[in-house]
């Protein structure tokens, strides 16, 4: 069959799902994928066919495209910066507003940075973590997780990506949780999403992104934030700096955790779309 038929195709039984410019992107993701085309090649080569097996991974991509699987899982990849991760199920979809919260944290350590400590907590497919450690190459980069399968996923991803991280599985609500190391850095993009909010999102997000790593119940919305921040005052070191990606109408609660333990030089920043999203405190 033709490309280009099959690019028709992909309109005629997705555009009434999504909007016509996304099904593009996916269509052209998909080849770019499958066979390195780029999405030009239409242009250059209107008559470009494809044979019956080299057609099938575009048709089982558009049938799971139907019933509104994020195509990162259906491809099996992400990217993040200017990484490429693997994603599946077991973990998050790397999203541009933890792109915003890495770079800030690049920003004012610098890429030269030397005999640093850095946690990621909570770190998922190790997107955070994993770009850092790239940015960052003489820091020293832990990353923990509750999820032994997310970890499996984040240690491929680190290997891929050519860092060392050192990766524990450990539950940041352990109130006994201690680890032998002191760090400079503590970042962390924990469940954030209230219960009452999960009506709100999409349903490729809430039918196929793991739910331990989103949702928070109604009345503890800070659970997570308040288990880390108690963590980091006291694994933190002097003058050491926690950095959060936080829930978008939370941001006045979350900062004054901060400021109730003892954390100065407090920041709230939007993202890219205008909302309170990243919060950073020093540690005294």
């Amino acid at each position: 069959m033709l490309l280009r038929d099959i690019k028709t195709i992909f309109h005629k039984e997705l555009d009434a799902i999504y909007a016509a410019e996304e099904v593009d992107s996916f269509f052209y993701r998909c080849i770019e994928h499958y066979f390195q085309l780029e999405r030009f090649v239409l242009v250059l080569q209107p008559k470009y066919m494809l044979t019956k097996e080299e057609e099938a991974p575009l048709f089982h991509a558009l049938s799971e495209l139907k019933l509104k699987k994020p195509i990162q899982y259906i491809l099996g990849v992400a990217h993040f910066m200017d990484l490429e991760l693997k994603v599946d199920k077991r973990v998050l979809i790397p999203r541009p507003e933890t792109e915003e919260l890495v770079e800030w944290i690049i920003s004012e350590r610098g890429t030269g940075t030397s005999n640093i400590t850095i946690l990621d907590i909570g770190t998922g497919s190790g997107c955070i973590a994993i770009a850092l450690a790239k940015k960052m190459p003489q820091a020293k980069v832990f990353a923990l997780d509750v999820s032994v399968e997310a970890l499996q996923l984040a240690r491929e991803n680190a290997n891929l990506n050519g860092v060392q991280i050192t990766f524990l599985q450990h539950n940041i609500l352990d109130p006994g949780l201690e680890l032998a190391n002191k760090f400079d850095i503590i970042v962390s993009n924990p469940p954030y999403v209230r219960e009452l909010e999960k009506e709100q999102m999409k349903d490729n997000v809430k039918k196929y992104e793991p739910h331990l790593a989103l949702f928070v119940a109604n009345e503890d919305p800070l659970l997570f934030y308040r288990a880390i921040t108690n963590f980091a005052a006291c694994n933190l070191r002097q003058k050491g700096k926690l950095y959060f990606e936080i829930n978008q109408y939370l941001g006045k609660e979350a900062r004054a955790l901060l400021e109730a333990h003892n954390f100065l030089e407090i920041e709230l920043r939007k993202d890219l779309f205008g909302n309170d999203r990243m919060l950073k405190g020093q540690y005294h």
